[in-house]
């Protein structure tokens, strides 16, 4: 498929569209992601105070970058480079470049995690369920001491390579099948789990605010990198699906749907995981002890889904199936948002003037190969989890540069209004695209550099094999921008060159 032909295509509806954009928002980061960070980030009373900072964090971060981002693609139609050079011109095309890199950062190890999910969904089907803590860290332990986490990575992003070298109208279609099936698995599994004695008490944790918590900067910086790893939002994957939006479809609709939607599958993953571990370990635990599990369970924390929930499943009448639906949701979950990902990186290669075969098959090798070591190894998975999850703040930050350096006013005249009438939202967005976002990345990038060579390792910040130190951030990230800068020309006029 040429460029040419890829620069006509569309998805058919606006129900595709949103569908498969929340088949990049709803992923593993809504059921794996979500609930363990909550778990972090809960005090002795409860994780109410995350939950609020969560969704002011929609409301503030995520939904004016959805909105940026559909503008930007839509109004580009090409890829994340393409789009912003298209936007502001071919010396910010580093800008861009760094918005892609993250997020292809991001898929070296998603499609690892991908591979957790598929291996677990057979275990699940095919042998007994751990009954004891000691099983089920026999389960995932020998699971991680062999090849097989490099075998399932390397099924997750073949499998989503195919969907992606079919092109948009694939994609569209495969997400219009596994986004509803993963909403429908999930909707019964919460509904069991609520229905199991002492659920209620991890729902009441969930939600009751500790609100000394309020003035705790690391909650704040958690609750909005979980909130951009919810929705996507900066990641430059909207972006990406926005060139494929069709004129009539209506931006700040389609992205107060894509966030809002989100974020109402993430709490009801949160309340299934919350109801089944108080439930389930309530009768034995105390609070405090449950909540300790969730908190550490696991390398990279990992335990709570993997280790956990497989044994949990085991002690309720159903379990089994409830288990087997339960990854496989969480499967259908990390598929279609790995294939937005290889898109992302994929349409980059079209703009230079591959062909989606040849495309599609060195994004999946590169990230087969660049995968390796998170599958091997749960350290390098959890630095970059770590470096890419603040990445994610960066990248943001550079969709509003993005549009201040076309001028927030032109731009929302121009694009986002397309030349209808500037209406009040319209306004309001610009106000939060154009001072509180940045005001936010600054803020939180602040505080979050204070306490990492200050509080969080006074004696390793500035080692960058340190696995979350502020070095490794700014080694790895800085060599990333570095890069783009010096080569900036050169990727600009690739871009260009067809």
């Amino acid at each position: 498929m040429t460029k040419a032909k890829e620069a006509v295509l569309r998805f058919t509806s606006k129900w595709g569209l949103i569908i498969s954009v929340l088949g990049i928002a709803v992923g593993t980061g809504n059921i794996w992601r979500f609930p363990r960070i909550a778990a972090q980030n809960g005090g002795e009373e409860g994780a109410g105070v995350f939950i609020l900072a969560w969704v002011i964090s929609l409301m503030l971060w995520s939904i004016p970058l959805i909105i940026a981002e559909y503008a930007i693609g839509r109004n580009g139609r090409r890829s994340v480079i393409g789009s912003f050079i298209s936007l502001i011109g071919r010396k910010f095309a580093w800008l861009g470049g760094f918005v892609a890199f993250v997020a292809t950062a991001i898929m070296f190890y998603y499609s690892v995690v991908a591979g957790w999910t598929i291996y677990y969904f057979i275990q699940s089907a095919m042998h007994p369920l751990p009954t004891s803590p000691e099983e089920a860290d026999l389960m995932w332990n020998s699971f991680q001491s062999g090849i097989l986490p490099v075998l399932f990575h390397a099924l997750a992003i073949g499998l989503a390579g195919y969907v992606v070298l079919n092109g948009v109208k694939m994609i569209e279609r495969v997400n219009l099948v596994l986004v509803p099936s993963l909403l429908i698995i999930l909707l019964l599994a919460g509904v069991r789990a609520l229905t199991l004695p002492g659920s209620m008490e991890g729902v009441r944790y969930l939600f009751t605010p500790e609100w000394g918590m309020l003035l705790n900067g690391r909650v704040w910086l958690e609750a909005l990198t979980q909130n951009a790893w919810d929705t996507g939002a900066g990641w430059g994957l909207i972006l990406t699906y926005g060139a494929y939006m069709r004129k009539s479809d209506r931006i700040v609709m389609s992205a107060f749907q894509t966030g809002i939607g989100n974020n109402l599958v993430s709490l009801w993953a949160a309340i299934t995981i919350f109801a089944t571990v108080f439930a389930i370990l309530g009768a034995s635990l105390s609070q405090a002890a449950i909540i300790d599990i969730m908190q550490n369970s696991g390398p990279a924390s990992t335990g709570l889904t993997f280790i956990w929930m497989p044994q949990l499943f085991m002690q309720m009448a159903g379990g089994k199936m409830l288990a087997v639906l339960f990854f496989l949701a969480l499967s259908f979950a990390a598929f279609s948002s790995l294939i937005a990902m290889i898109e992302l990186a994929t349409k980059v290669l079209i703009d230079c003037g591959w062909v989606r075969m040849r495309a599609t098959s060195v994004v999946c090798l590169a990230g087969f190969l660049m995968g390796i070591p998170s599958a091997i190894s749960l350290n390098i998975f959890a630095n970059q989890d770590f470096v890419w999850g603040v990445g994610l703040m960066v990248s943001g930050l550079f969709v509003s540069v993005a549009v201040l350096i076309y001028g927030k006013d032109r731009f929302t005249a121009e694009i986002l209004a397309a030349g209808e009438a500037v209406t009040g939202i319209h306004k309001l967005w610009k106000f939060l695209i154009a001072y509180v976002i940045p005001a936010e990345a600054v803020v939180l990038l602040g505080w979050w550099l204070y306490q990492s060579i200050f509080v969080f390792a006074p004696d390793s910040w500035f080692n960058p094999f340190d696995l979350y130190s502020f070095a490794t951030f700014v080694f790895q990230a800085g060599l990333i921008l570095g890069l783009l800068i010096v080569f900036n020309s050169r990727i600009a006029d690739k871009m260009e060159s067809e």
